[in-house]
């Protein structure tokens, strides 16, 4: 069967998603859980919901998928360990160091690949299946048709987002938030960059083509395409920050779908709690241009009438569809808006009414005009049916007894539930009826009262032999016997540990360091082969997502899991900076897999550098052969939404250079020919007055996008002058330029 998988940032959350029908819940503990600003789980409210969950044969899976510093991975490695003490089912990770102590150091417990980890294909879901993972869950970009391909050649558990927010970046792959805010997405902290306002500026004309939130998406939903998502073994709705309501109203729809029992009117309660407007999403094929709503970025609503008449500071709104006194609305005036609850709703005739059908009349002190578009946000009745369903229980199980009631022995229960068995022995001994024996129906009118249990009664086995039991008897029996279920339905689960295997030691020699170079066109590469640099990455990178593994002769750059599957085997190769490489052991892990070099993550600062170069030495007895980035515009996301082409700019973006701008400045965006698009930080990361101090990195690497040819080999003669000691002063520009993390710590 299909598992729904639903979200709780808190116990209350847990308890609305499991009363509405959810197979499985993730949530996030207080630490690497990807949601810092929700209210997450300590060990004893996890506890709590492990065993509120279990009762009731739903899963929970912890999220840790945030990346691990080095500092951090021994109090990671802990919490590990006391998930599986607790009994999660699994744990979805980004980080391979998590992924890698998950799977050589537990049976039960199991290894999830979180959506951070940008896997969008076979190759990669083949490796992580390799590797020892028990699911995948597969980038929001990936189309359905894939999906299900992925699922038949990988023979592998997948998990897909069905609903809810979607990040405009692949997932993992955004730094703006860490470059522009010092909060880092990849750690739980996103500051939401992709949800503020942006002016598109056009370059080449210095025209600026307006300004709106032209990154930000709208709301996944594919409730209209259940039938075809009954084959994938989990479906996930995003939802972690979201209020208990907003979880309960988006389970029960999907419940019902999957069920084959909604029904239209079902379908648009959707729009009562919180929406951006809905997109299919890539899963279903929208068009690209499609996938955002620029002209806002928080909740919606959904239309439901126009001012059509003002007296005084009186509005008449002419509806189409209901409004309630308490419901809350916004109107939307001259692009902005005005959100207000309706405390007071009045008739034609001036007299307080609860309900209006066609018009109504409200009081706004704010000036709206004739024609302005009314949206309900918050529907108070509905608010409340579901708050009334947020601690029920959606389904009841089987409650079978044989009962064995004789004069002069004890009364022995024999009970069924939970696929458990459990035997209950009285302690007194009964006695001889005198004038009325305990009847079948007296049995089953006392083991009836379970309404505060998970158990309704089934089978009641009972052979009448002229015995009393008395009322109490059979109360305190149906109690034992509920408690005893309970608890071995709790303690069914195994929760085995393993011995990890002695790993082989991999170390490399050091060498003097030197330059690489990144370049976007054959003017850059033909500059950096004038300056001598032997190592260029050109037509040799594959990226982390959006890869047709063409033929490719020598060393590669490899952004993604699944190109370093494809190609593990005929080219050797270097990881980049996009698998998000913050520790020594993820280090080691792509070694072993046959990395040449690893390429660090733009997200450290120069002592997590020597934290992790000095964890290395210490469990290998040598160095790793490790790359850095040392200058150039920052790729801040990757995605496979196109800005010009929402802003009518198709087919001539390649003719011009566009950035968007905000108060914090410019942000230069590269047009790739699949209609892909990175985001370019505006101010250049320039560490070059670093390079005679950065030590044991082997490679530097000088990252070139919108540089001109003369640019290049200025950088290129700088850079090589700081290496060789030739260039004394200093180049940094502190108007154009950042140090990025290098001197600062991200959170």
């Amino acid at each position: 069967m299909t598992e729904l998988l639903a979200p709780a940032g808190n116990m209350e959350a847990l308890k609305a998603a499991i009363s509405n029908g959810c197979d499985a819940v993730y949530l996030g503990m207080q630490k690497f859980g990807a949601r810092a600003y929700s209210s997450n789980f300590d060990v004893e409210s996890l506890q709590e919901a492990v065993t509120y969950a279990h009762l009731r044969d739903v899963k929970i899976y912890v999220t840790m998928n945030t990346i691990v510093y080095e500092n951090e991975v021994e109090e990671m490695k802990q919490q590990i360990r006391k998930l599986n003490e607790i009994g999660v089912d699994g744990i979805i990770v980004q980080d391979l160091t998590a992924f890698n102590y998950i799977v050589n150091n537990f049976h039960d417990m199991e290894a999830h690949c979180s959506t951070q980890m940008g896997i969008d294909d076979v190759d990669g879901t083949l490796l992580f299946k390799e590797l020892g993972a028990k699911r995948v869950v597969l980038s929001r970009e990936v189309e359905i048709e894939k999906v299900k391909e992925i699922k038949r050649v990988a023979d592998i558990p997948l998990e897909i987002f069905v609903h809810g927010a979607l990040c405009v970046s692949y997932s993992g792959n955004c730094l703006m938030s860490g470059l522009t805010g010092y909060r880092c997405a990849n750690r739980g902290r996103c500051v939401g960059s992709c949800r503020k306002a942006y002016e598109l500026i056009d370059k080449t004309t210095g025209t600026s083509l307006g300004t709106s939130y032209i990154l930000s998406t709208k709301d996944l939903n594919t409730i209209d395409y259940t039938h075809d998502l009954q084959e994938i073994d989990s479906l996930k709705i995003e939802g972690r920050m979201k209020v208990p309501t907003y979880v309960a109203n988006v389970v029960s729809k999907y419940r019902m779908a999957l069920d084959h029992k909604i029904t239209t009117e079902d379908k648009e309660h959707l729009k009562k709690t919180f929406n951006r407007t809905f997109t299919k999403g890539y899963l279903f094929h929208e068009d690209r241009r499609n996938i955002t709503n620029i002209s806002r970025p928080n909740n919606f609503g959904y239309e439901i009438g126009t001012i059509s008449k003002m007296i005084k500071d009186t509005y008449e709104i002419t509806l189409t569809r209901p409004l309630n006194q308490n419901d809350t609305i916004r109107i939307s005036h001259n692009n902005e808006d005005v959100n207000l609850m309706v405390a007071k709703l009045y008739d034609k005739a001036g007299e307080l009414i609860n309900k209006a059908d066609d018009v109504c009349y409200i009081k706004i002190k704010e000036k709206m005009s004739v024609g302005d578009v009314v949206y309900k946000t918050k529907d108070y009745f509905y608010n409340k049916e579901l708050e009334a369903s947020l601690e029920k229980e959606f389904k009841r199980f089987n409650l079978d007894i044989r009962v064995y009631a004789y004069p002069d022995s004890k009364l022995v229960i024999e009970a069924e539930g939970l696929g458990c068995n459990y035997s209950y022995e009285s302690e007194e001994t009964l006695g001889e009826a005198i004038n009325n024996p305990t009847t079948k129906d007296q049995v089953i009118k006392q083991f009836s009262r379970l309404n505060d249990t998970i158990f309704e009664l089934n089978q009641v086995d009972y052979e009448e032999c002229n015995a009393f039991i008395p009322a109490k008897l059979l109360n305190a029996a149906r109690r034992d016997i509920v408690l005893g279920l309970y608890d071995l339905k709790l303690n069914s689960q195994q929760r085995r540990t393993k011995t990890a295997n002695a790993k082989e030691k991999i170390s490399f020699a050091p060498v003097t360091p030197y330059l690489t170079a990144t370049v976007t066109n054959q003017e850059q590469y033909d500059a950096c082969v004038s300056c001598g640099i032997q190592e260029i990455y050109f037509e040799n990178v594959v990226r982390r997502n959006q890869n047709d593994y063409e033929e490719k002769e020598g060393q590669l750059l490899i952004g993604g899991y699944g190109g370093i599957y494809h190609y593990r085997d005929t080219n050797p190769f270097v990881t980049d900076y996009s698998l998000n490489v913050i520790n020594a052991t993820s280090c080691y892990e792509l070694y072993k897999l046959g990395a040449k070099r690893v390429t660090l993550s733009y997200e450290l600062n120069k002592s997590q550098i020597e934290d992790l170069m000095n964890a290395y030495v210490e469990e290998n007895d040598g160095y790793p052969a490790l790359e850095m980035i040392v200058y150039g515009k920052t790729p801040l996301m990757f995605t496979k939404y196109c800005p010009m082409r929402k802003m009518n700019q198709c087919r001539i973006c390649r003719t011009k250079s566009y950035e968007l701008k905000d108060e914090q400045g410019t942000f230069p965006i590269l047009s790739h020919e699949d209609c892909t698009a990175t985001l370019l930080n505006g101010k250049t990361l320039n560490l070059l007055d670093e390079l005679p101090n950065i030590q044991g990195i082997e490679a530097l690497r000088l990252n070139f996008t919108v540089e001109s040819k003369e640019q290049v080999v200025d950088v290129i003669h700088m850079a090589a002058g700081k290496l060789n000691g030739s260039m004394n002063h200093a180049v940094f520009n502190q108007e154009t330029d950042t140090r990025g993390h290098y001197n600062k710590e991200i959170v």
